[in-house]
């Protein structure tokens, strides 16, 4: 039989790169949207149709994760066999400006829906989107049993719904995982992340209509991979026999400043001539260095991520050159071409 999932965050970048691998191993998909007055569904244009047609495998909800009753509608009408719950404000910066909407959406969240599944059978399969921030400034490298110290609203948020799933899991014996995924880019994050201001500046720095890019702490450094391959890490979690809790990364670290450099040097842009700081993109409490322990997921969900640092860089770089007008490089076409010969995620 068809199996049924739902994904909270769909018009994200890591909920429309997993609505495509469900469809494409012929899942039925059910995402969850918020209503706008203008359409903000972009990243899954390519795989929507209308609903009325016949062979259509992806339909779409309004509701708000602040939203209950609307929840339990959706779910109670079309029961999944797996919920995938990406949905959060999950912007860190942002959650020092919006706290409390920051607590109720990606922590409370979580809850609504593990209740809402709790009340219905309990059967249904649950994965929570965990974060590398939880760790904030816990020596590195992080792994699964690295105590947390969260250093921002949003990483608090996030702790707070690891802790719930891992209740559900083990007070109501539910098949419930958390990802802990560390930093994951692609051409689709959103345009306010400093990797993708970054990438997406170059054309605009190349053709002159912009002069300057403006960034906060170049210093931070992340473990940065590539968002669809850490969304089939998602779906290989569901997959296990017993449910469990997984890191997923590269293990290795770059700062922004070797993201920002190395972006620049492959389009040919002097830094020192295009890039300022700014204090207000500083974070009231930064999380210093972030690296994952992945040795648990290569173990047990047989994954190795292909894309390296430089990879992921001129991946990106590509795609906003030609989404701008102007011609890729084409190193990071080559890449993708080169590793995922038959990808299964159109083109961003």
């Amino acid at each position: 039989m068809t199996k049924t999932a739902f994904i909270t965050g769909i018009t994200g970048q890591d909920g429309s790169y997993l609505a495509e691998l469900l469809l494409s191993k012929g899942y039925t998909v059910h995402g969850l949207i918020r209503r706008s007055s203008t359409f903000n569904t972009s990243r899954i244009d390519s795989i929507y149709v209308d609903p009325h047609d016949p062979e259509a495998k992806l339909f779409l909800h309004y509701g708000d994760l602040a939203d209950s009753e609307q929840i339990s509608n959706i779910i109670y009408n079309i029961r999944p066999d797996e919920v995938y719950h990406l949905g959060a404000q999950s912007h860190v910066r942002v959650s020092f400006d919006t706290p409390e909407y920051t607590a109720t959406i990606t922590g409370l969240g979580t809850t609504r829906l593990l209740e809402v599944l709790r009340r219905s059978n309990g059967a249904t399969r649950f994965y929570q989107a965990s974060s590398s921030e939880m760790f904030g400034s816990a020596a590195p490298p992080q792994g699964e049993d690295t105590p947390f110290c969260p250093r921002s609203p949003y990483a608090c948020a996030k702790v707070y719904s690891y802790w719930m799933a891992k209740n559900y899991r083990e007070g109501y014996s539910m098949y419930v995982c958390n990802g802990i995924l560390f930093n994951h880019e692609s051409p689709r994050r959103g345009e306010t992340f400093v990797t993708r201001k970054i990438t997406r500046a170059i054309p605009n720095l190349l053709s002159g209509k912009e002069q300057y890019l403006y960034l906060g702490n170049l210093d931070a450094r992340r473990d940065w991979g590539f968002s669809p391959e850490y969304v089939e890490c998602m779906w290989r979690m569901l997959r296990q026999e017993e449910p469990d809790d997984y890191v997923i990364g590269t293990g290795e670290t770059h700062s922004v400043r070797e993201f920002l450099y190395e972006a620049f040097s492959y389009a040919g842009l002097p830094v020192d001539d295009h890039v300022r700081i700014d204090p207000k993109y500083f974070r009231p409490t930064e999380v210093e260095v972030l690296i994952a322990d992945p040795g648990k997921a290569e173990q047990k969900l047989s994954w190795k991520p292909k894309v390296t640092f430089s990879d992921l860089v001129r991946i990106m770089v590509d795609a906003d050159m030609r989404a701008a007008g102007l011609e890729p490089i084409g190193e990071g076409d080559a890449a993708l071409a080169r590793l995922f010969p038959n990808r299964w995620w159109g083109a961003d």
